[in-house]
């Protein structure tokens, strides 16, 4: 198995870099064809309002978005041609969400930057992950908006408890763990319930996985004094992982929203590449 087509999302904030050359290495890795798609989102702007700003004004905007589009297109392609791979640029006017939707879902992998706490990403980039998670049927690869990631897919963590959503994101990730060093399956504080992870858990799906030739290690933490967010991350730390594979929203995402949860966590404290799946 190989990925065939990867979607990268393009915008002109610092750490689209770092998620371009994530996207890339694992294009080149897999022969893939590589999307770039920039979106120029016009500003809402009430009827009221529109009547009372020039033709010249509109004009300086439109102009203004489309150096920004042009400047990341002039990152793009000289790398994707170092790169030697197959590759397409897209420019799209729309919604952000609406517009990766409908390019995304024509592709096996979806590249998206976390959510910059700082606020620079954008008032409606602050829950597109989330969406397009829940929404877009792919697999979401969710790069930080820090750090540059020189490996991905070398050594990989599963967060496994059993559920639908992280069967899902093991399949969807079968072609980077079929290239893995190292896989790791972890079960996190695991209820006792063998309906969900049988009688060892982990246990399964790591058969399941060297099935397929994966190299894969079963590891089962209980921790009563740190969250399961926290628990994945620091044994991740420790570990060197440099890709983490998680299914998205178990629970409720209303749920996790209010009360937290360990998709939540995650898209607000990694700290290296996350797949995820819903």
């Amino acid at each position: 198995m190989s990925l065939k087509d990867i979607l990268v999302h393009m915008d002109s904030n610092k750490p689209c870099e770092a998620r371009l050359d994530t996207a890339l290495r694992l294009a080149t890795d897999h022969q893939a064809h590589l999307v770039g798609l920039y979106i120029i989102k016009r500003p809402y702007i009430p009827p009221y309002v529109d009547a009372q700003i020039s033709e010249e004004v509109w004009q300086a905007q439109a102009a203004t978005l489309g150096q920004m589009a042009d400047e990341a297109e002039a990152m793009f392609r000289p790398k994707a041609e170092k790169a030697g791979v197959s590759y397409e640029w897209r420019r799209v006017e729309g919604g952000k969400g609406e517009a990766i939707q409908v390019h995304a879902r024509y592709s096996d992998l979806a590249v998206l930057g976390q959510r910059d706490s700082d606020g620079n990403s954008g008032a409606d980039m602050e829950d597109m992950a989330d969406r397009l998670v829940l929404t877009l049927g792919r697999p979401v690869l969710l790069v930080p908006y820090v750090g540059a990631y020189e490996n991905l897919g070398q050594r990989v963590m599963i967060a496994w408890d059993g559920s639908r959503s992280a069967t899902r994101a093991v399949h969807d990730a079968l072609p980077i763990l079929e290239k893995a060093k190292k896989v790791t399956v972890l079960a996190a504080n695991p209820n006792s319930d063998p309906s969900r992870h049988g009688d060892i858990p982990g246990a399964d799906i790591s058969l399941h996985l060297a099935r397929h030739g994966i190299k894969v290690e079963a590891q089962r933490l209980t921790a009563n004094d740190i969250s399961v967010g926290d628990l994945l991350l620091s044994r991740a730390a420790d570990d060197g992982i440099d890709l983490l594979v998680m299914g998205a929203y178990g629970h409720s995402r209303w749920r996790e929203l209010v009360l937290g949860g360990v998709t939540r966590h995650m898209m607000d404290h990694m700290t290296m590449p996350v797949l995820m799946s819903h």
